[in-house]
């Protein structure tokens, strides 16, 4: 079996097929290429930033659009967006027993959300020519490597970072992705898909959606690891806020995820009325979203709270399970 990281290490200094996005000299560190935009407090986002994304090409600059859809149209909604489908990965009875097995969730479950929401943030804002990506994405193939894990299952994880966010922000985005920002995004995902050792990945969307249709009616049944897995998430979630609020946590987190996957984690469906107020807050926060924000202008993951590692005293490298940990090159 191949290690995935010696795939990734191996094209780090070829041109991609899908998405070339060179540094043009920068120093190879958490420095993404192109314009850094400031806006004044008052204003809610920069129209320059819309502006570089459609005049960029969907392929060849996908890296840079998706840098800016995370660093500046959408920080917060993409956190949430991946958290979701993170999620929806436990629906998964493949997935879910390897997860369950691992016991990163029962016994180190905060470090185990900490560690995978860095390692994709930093990709998902450097792209893999930047170093910070690239080590990131070197780290999480090392991680993988130390399992057989099926390609059916990749991409079907794969396909819930290409279709959550979208979905997401057609529901609860200020604005929804343009068609521009799809094609990108699909590009974006399918070649960190490929630096992954993925096979098969599908061309498009329309193919790619009824490929996992066809895995989630082979996987998506009642699993007891699922349950666990799902379980120990939610606990971590409830663990955020303080004691009083922690019943609320259950019933509107499962009220986001999509009700197929309820039955496959063993959860029962939250109280009609709970979902409604859910969805209806974050309807409202949209339209307000549209005028008002006082999110950093950029957003970048350095600076960003984490519970395990306060001040964001890591290295990439020691991200994971202990045993996956590398020597920093």
């Amino acid at each position: 079996m191949n290690d995935p990281a010696s795939i990734a290490n191996s094209q780090a200094d070829a041109v991609p097929a899908g998405c070339p996005f060179k540094a043009h000299g920068a120093r190879p560190d958490t420095r993404v290429p192109g314009p850094v935009y400031r806006k004044p407090f008052w204003k809610p986002r920069l129209s320059e930033v819309r502006r570089e994304i459609a005049s960029l090409d969907a392929r060849r600059d996908c890296q840079r659009i998706v840098h800016l859809l995370t660093n500046y149209e959408f920080p917060f909604d993409m956190q949430r967006a991946n958290e979701i489908a993170l999620f929806h990965t436990f629906g998964s009875r493949s997935v879910s027993t390897l997860l369950d097995r691992t016991g990163e969730f029962s016994k180190r479950g905060q470090k185990r959300y900490d560690d995978t929401r860095l390692l994709i943030a930093q990709y998902m804002e450097c792209g893999w020519d930047v170093e910070a990506g690239r080590l990131s994405l070197e780290q999480m193939n090392h991680i993988h490597s130390f399992f057989r894990i099926p390609n059916e299952d990749f991409l079907f994880v794969l396909w819930t970072f290409i279709d959550f966010p979208i979905q997401w922000m057609d529901d609860f985005g200020w604005r929804a992705f343009t068609a521009h920002e799809r094609e990108a995004w699909f590009h974006y995902w399918c070649e960190i898909g490929r630096r992954m050792g993925l096979k098969d990945i599908p061309e498009d969307r329309a193919a790619f959606d009824a490929y996992v249709r066809d895995y989630e009616a082979r996987e998506f049944v009642p699993s007891e690891a699922s349950h666990r897995v799902a379980q120990a998430t939610v606990d971590i979630l409830a663990g955020w806020v303080p004691r009083p609020l922690r019943p609320l946590v259950p019933p509107i987190s499962l009220g986001l995820v999509p009700p197929r996957l309820l039955p496959a984690i063993q959860f029962e469906a939250p109280p009609a009325w709970v979902t409604g107020l859910t969805r209806a807050a974050l309807k409202l926060r949209k339209h307000v979203k549209r005028y008002v924000s006082l999110e950093r202008y950029p957003t970048p993951i350095e600076g960003s709270l984490n519970r395990t590692y306060p001040g964001n005293t890591y290295g990439i490298e020691h991200l994971g399970p202990e045993y996956a940990h590398r020597d920093a090159k």
